[in-house]
């Protein structure tokens, strides 16, 4: 008998995961499906307050729109979702049991959105690319971060072109956007040509000509930002060049290059060749530099090159007296009876050279 009494007893329910216990069916394929808008609460709760805002069930204010729009809302709701919308409530009048509020300068369908995202927080995609700007406004003046995080957002990624860069800019300013405006600020210089000749260029440039000033000083700033960067890798490059020449230097009277030489060394046929670079550069100019009979400082321009190379060496060299490098040590018994402006200018050299490369800059001067 209790054996037939077990078998009656209906076995507990599986643990609900607590994901799906808070869901519906209908929340699991809206999941599964893709979105139509950014949803911040689950689909049967924001299908319970969209029915809310659009039945206006115990509604108790209504708010006035452009060309005689009305949309009826309920004040406890608004005032909680918008600190703005609370202090305008405290002040509006009443009209049968009823408050009356009033929201101009935008059109009735940007209302109507902003007061449905105030209930359910949520929005169609085809209405924030209709109505963004607005709703970029109306977030910001009812102080609704959310709504206007999610408008910048929209604008950012799909609208702003050539023609409506211009405008968005300086509503992202009125707005206080800090990412949107320098985002519009990027894209106008990067683009400058094409946004001077749009007709939003053209209004701004005579509602705010103080705005156009600003750009167009950017726009230098940006061009001199720009060149001096381009002077300075340019710079950089060179210190490089002079560097792997005083490498290449060394290589060449100390370990011998198959190029070039020395001609106390015997190079096998099977050797590698040589992994410095600069070494094709220093080759004619180090044949040059032995064969002619002008080797003066001022002489010749290859002879000259050749001295600065020569001194430059022996102002990095950190021995000198081992240095197989021709006149190394001369010029560095010459540094003592340079004139200090000579010392100043070449020590500027050298310390860039070293900082490019990044050298330690102590041991080079402590030898001098």
């Amino acid at each position: 008998m209790m054996a037939d009494t077990k078998k009656l007893i209906p076995l507990p329910p599986p643990h609900p995961h607590p994901v799906v216990a808070s869901c519906s069916c209908k929340d699991v394929i809206m999941r599964n499906s893709p979105p139509r808008g950014r949803n911040y609460v689950s689909v049967a709760t924001r299908d319970l307050w969209e029915r809310l805002f659009d039945e206006g069930y115990k509604a108790d204010v209504f708010i006035n729109t452009d060309n005689g729009g009305i949309i009826y809302a309920h004040s406890y709701i608004i005032a909680m979702a918008s600190p703005v919308m609370r202090g305008m409530l405290k002040r509006a009048r009443r009209h049968r049991h009823m408050k009356s509020i009033s929201i101009s300068g935008v059109p009735h369908g940007a209302v109507r959105v902003f007061i449905r995202f105030l209930y359910c927080s949520c929005y169609e995609k085809e209405e924030i690319k209709e109505f963004g700007l607005h709703l970029l406004v109306l977030s910001h003046v009812f102080a609704v971060p959310h709504l206007k995080r999610e408008c910048e957002q929209e604008l950012e990624s799909n609208f702003l072109t050539i023609d409506t860069m211009v405008d968005v800019f300086q509503l992202a300013l009125l707005c206080d956007a800090p990412r949107l405006i320098l985002i519009c600020h990027r894209r106008i210089l990067k683009n400058f040509k094409a946004v001077s000749e749009s007709e939003g260029w053209k209004a701004m440039k005579e509602s705010h000509p103080t705005l156009e000033k600003e750009l167009l000083e950017s726009l230098i700033e940006e061009e001199n930002s720009t060149k001096e960067r381009i002077r300075k890798m340019n710079e950089k490059k060179i210190y490089l060049q002079l560097y792997e020449a005083m490498e290449a230097l060394v290589h060449i009277y100390r370990d011998g290059c198959r190029t070039i030489g020395p001609h106390d060394k015997d190079f096998k046929e099977n050797q590698a060749p040589c992994s410095f670079a600069a070494c094709k550069c220093l080759e004619l100019l180090v044949r040059h530099f032995a064969s002619c009979k002008l080797r003066v400082p001022g002489g010749c321009n290859h002879c000259k090159r050749m001295w600065q190379l020569l001194e430059l060496h022996s102002r990095i060299c950190a021995d000198p007296d081992n240095c197989r490098v021709p006149l190394c040590r001369n010029f560095k018994e010459r540094i003592s009876k340079q004139s200090k402006k000579d010392e100043v200018r070449w020590r500027i050299l050298v310390e860039k050279i070293l900082r490019t490369k990044g050298v330690a800059l102590a041991p080079f001067f402590q030898k001098q």
